[in-house]
């Protein structure tokens, strides 16, 4: 595509749906039109190649484009459709009985949607139908979709003002503050909603004990626990789960994002049987007609098989231990820019000194072939959550960007430099890096 070409689908971008969005993502060197995609990485139509360390907030898990999930995909359209939404399935129940097996405890019921919002929503509707009660317990800069209910549990007043008045009986208290969550829980409590890690509050982790004391609170006031593990689950922190880390095992959780392999949009909302009860009497209470279609369900069933066959959640723990090691090194050497590293696995949070970094480090992690997006409810931390099948050398590859990335925005590199540099074509190893 020549430059005219893709100048061109920018401008209707910006004429037909966002131009803001425009503005924003030139600002931070991300004004990319996605063409190849491939693994951990993708091409901008101009032809320069990205390490995609953002994922659509974690969303690739198995990889952009996966062979085995497309060529589940193309089986799956030559023989299926979305499949009526009213009648029993074969795929929704085979998707279904695999999601029992690879969820924690007695997880054992689903219902299925499109999208992480819609997933809350049900999560959200469930726990109110089967208490009785009113009271929903978020986080504060907790982070749950932008749909009904799921926005009422929104952390992040600035979502929510242009819509108040919201949803009622919706509380928020300090993530991590055990005594806070406590003290709020009581006999009108349906259920506490959180993240066992923020991912868009600029990737908080829980103190230790945290959420092993979350449950004892709901389990002390009949109220349920509701984890959202949209971006921390399928293998993102080393773990199947997130809150396997700390063996906890919530009355209902929500999947997303990866679960539909990069190519179909899937949620899944997984519950036990207990709560399965409120929906006997009330079958057709919440539906949603391409929730779970039969051509999403084949994507993620083979999404789970690629996970589970080729050790992608060991692996994604072994990155990570690499990934630590070096921004670890590189914040001690940049304490004047970096001021903590934090997160597990491949979900990795950098806290810069102010926020004004956090765009201004996309611009130049960009400049050296690496795609990452500061936190929108923190915009001085910089998320990294590559796809779980990145390899050594793309870790170093990452590595050394970030470095000669800092050393630019020390020199006083900026945006408005003309004619800025390509990315590299393939990923290099970091000076003195293990092979």
């Amino acid at each position: 595509m020549t430059d005219d070409a893709k100048q061109h689908a920018l401008d209707q971008f910006a004429t037909f749906i966002n131009p803001q969005k425009v503005r924003v993502m030139k600002a931070a060197g991300l004004d990319i039109i996605e063409a190849k995609r491939s693994g951990a990485w993708v091409w901008d139509v101009d032809g320069a190649k990205f390490l995609d360390c953002f994922t659509s907030a974690g969303s690739f898990n198995v990889g952009r484009r996966n062979p085995r999930v497309v060529a589940a995909a193309h089986a799956a359209i030559d023989q299926l459709d979305n499949g009526n939404f009213l009648l029993c399935s074969q795929a929704k129940a085979e998707l279904a009985a695999r999601l029992a097996e690879i969820t924690p405890g007695d997880l054992s019921c689903t219902m299925f949607g499109t999208g992480g919002g819609e997933a809350i929503d049900f999560a959200i509707k469930l726990a109110r139908g089967s208490t009785g009660r009113p009271r929903i317990i978020s986080t504060v800069n907790g982070y749950h979709g932008h749909t009904g209910f799921a926005l009422s549990a929104g952390g992040r007043a600035s979502f929510r003002a242009p819509f108040e008045p919201l949803m009622p009986e919706f509380v928020q208290v300090p993530f991590g503050d055990l005594d806070a969550l406590s003290a709020a829980v009581d006999e009108r409590t349906a259920a506490v909603l959180l993240e066992p890690i923020q991912g868009e509050g600029g990737i908080v982790m829980p103190p230790p004990g945290y959420l092993a004391g979350v449950r004892a609170a709901c389990d002390r006031a009949g109220a349920l626990l509701i984890l959202d593990e949209i971006q921390t689950g399928l293998g993102r922190t080393g773990r199947w789960w997130a809150s396997e880390h700390d063996g906890v095992v919530p009355d209902v959780m929500a999947t997303a994002k990866s679960l539909g392999g990069s190519l179909m949009p899937i949620s899944a909302t997984v519950f036990t049987e207990e709560l399965r009860e409120f929906l006997i009497p009330n079958p057709f209470i919440h539906l949603s007609t391409f929730g779970g279609s039969d051509l999403a369900c084949a994507v993620a069933l083979e999404v789970i098989a690629v996970i589970e066959e080729t050790g992608l959640v060991e692996h994604a723990a072994a990155m990570g231990v690499r990934l630590f090691a070096g921004l670890h090194a590189i914040a001690a050497a940049r304490s004047e820019v970096i001021t903590e590293v934090r997160g597990q696995g491949l979900m990795a949070g950098i806290q810069y000194a102010e926020d004004s970094l956090g765009p201004r480090m996309s611009y130049h992690l960009a400049r050296h072939g690496v795609l990452a997006v500061y936190s929108g409810n923190q915009p001085s931390v910089m998320r990294l959550m590559p796809a779980l099948v990145i390899e050594e050398e793309e870790i170093d590859f990452l590595l050394a960007a970030l470095d000669r990335a800092i050393e630019d925005l020390v020199s006083g590199a900026g945006p408005e430099e003309t004619a800025p540099p390509r990315p590299r074509r393939r990923p290099v190893r970091a000076a003195g890096a293990a092979s």
